[in-house]
């Protein structure tokens, strides 16, 4: 059984930092793809980043770009998303979703979900 859990979540001030973390259990980052997700209130599910489990290859969208990092630890099995410079607007529930894929990655379906983690940036 495949079973995704995000941590690290909190509360922070705008400009500050905070590093999510997704253990993943259950499967072989060979052949799956991990992201990362959020949802801001009354907001649909929007992909943030994300990294190719065989390559390492990542993709960040616009608004994260040279403030997060997503990276992984196949000895641990677990995907990071390091956030910096945060914003009010990074409010929202993180969550880490996985996609069976053999190469690169992509924010669109998953295969797997995480059950999220808060985060909150005041300003």
């Amino acid at each position: 059984e495949v079973q995704l859990v995000e941590s690290g979540g909190g509360l922070a001030h705008a400009g500050g930092s905070l590093r999510l973390s997704c253990a993943a259990s259950g499967l072989s980052f060979d052949n799956y793809a991990i992201g990362w997700f959020r949802q801001a209130p009354g907001k649909g599910r929007e992909g943030v980043a994300c990294i190719g489990g065989f390559d390492g290859s990542t993709y960040y969208i616009d608004s994260v770009k040279g403030r997060f990092t997503i990276s992984k630890d196949n000895a641990k099995n677990t995907v990071y998303l390091q956030m910096n410079s945060l914003k009010p607007d990074d409010t929202a529930v993180y969550y880490c979703g996985a996609e069976v894929r053999l190469g690169g990655c992509s924010l669109g379906r998953r295969d797997h979900w995480g059950q999220g983690t808060q985060v909150t940036v005041s300003s």
